[in-house]
């Protein structure tokens, strides 16, 4: 089976692959102390808790934060055996093309998600992820990634608004049942919400117009159920986009080898 690791700046998701589906999925906060025994340990007992029955042959890892991906490689030969594929790095070969400036490092989530939504969609997408940044991924008709738009993530937008201003207090996302909010947790919480709105609304709408198509857009990440079920963004939402692009971009590195 194919245990499946997202490493993302603020959580890190592990997920096991039997072949046609997960059958189970965790997540922690991410960690660049955290060591491989400490990793086993952790997933090990989550496994018992959960009576999950796994037989781990291999390890693919995305991560977007480099000091984690050692004692990740070391986890998996320790206790799997096997040399993990490691999205951007030799020995993982991409199904798709990345055409940006030359020398551009592109996020390994981002090839993700690329891959992932033109494996399920086609191409002329727009990828839109709710991670601790917001990222616009555009795919060209072919599926090649050809470059996006990185903004500040919701929840980070709201802990600048807490940590520089005294007065404003620490508030969680929602929708507001009114754009204008009588009191101070109502005003910054559909400042934020309203404004993330634009946001989306207005770049995804400058892309197809820049790229001069009509362009379907997908959405994923922790925050993208709740811009979901509230307006009308988005063409298709996918909670497991970034797990199923690590799934196909190990087959065909599979079937590359064979």
């Amino acid at each position: 089976m194919l245990l499946a690791i997202d490493c993302g700046n603020t959580n890190t998701v592990f997920s096991i692959y039997d072949g046609s589906e997960f059958i189970a999925t965790w997540r922690t906060a991410t960690d660049w102390k955290r060591t491989a025994d400490q990793y086993y340990v952790w997933l090990v007992s989550l496994m018992r808790f959960e009576e999950v029955t796994a037989d781990i042959t291999d390890v693919i890892i995305s991560s977007t934060v480099p000091r984690v991906v050692f004692n990740l490689r070391v986890f998996a030969d320790r206790y799997f055996n096997t040399r993990p594929m490691v999205v951007g790095k030799a020995g993982c070969t991409l199904p798709v093309d990345v055409r940006v400036d030359e020398g551009t490092a592109v996020g390994p989530d981002r090839l993700v998600n690329t891959v992932a939504g033109n494996d399920l969609f086609g191409g002329d997408l727009i990828v839109v992820d709710f991670g601790t940044a917001t990222t616009f991924d555009v795919v060209d008709t072919d599926g090649a990634y050809v470059g996006g738009v990185i903004a500040p993530g919701v929840n980070l937008s709201l802990e600048a608004l807490h940590n520089a201003a005294a007065a404003l207090p620490h508030v969680d996302i929602s929708q507001p049942q009114r754009i204008v909010g009588t009191n101070t947790v109502a005003c910054m919480q559909s400042g934020v919400f309203w404004g993330y709105v634009g946001l989306v609304r207005e770049i995804c709408a400058q892309i197809k117009a820049e790229r001069g198509r009509e362009m379907r857009v997908i959405s994923t990440g922790g925050l993208a159920p709740l811009f979901q079920q509230a307006v009308d963004l988005f063409d298709e939402f996918r909670d497991d986009l970034t797990m199923h692009g690590l799934t196909v971009i190990y087959k065909y590195n599979k079937d590359l080898a064979d």
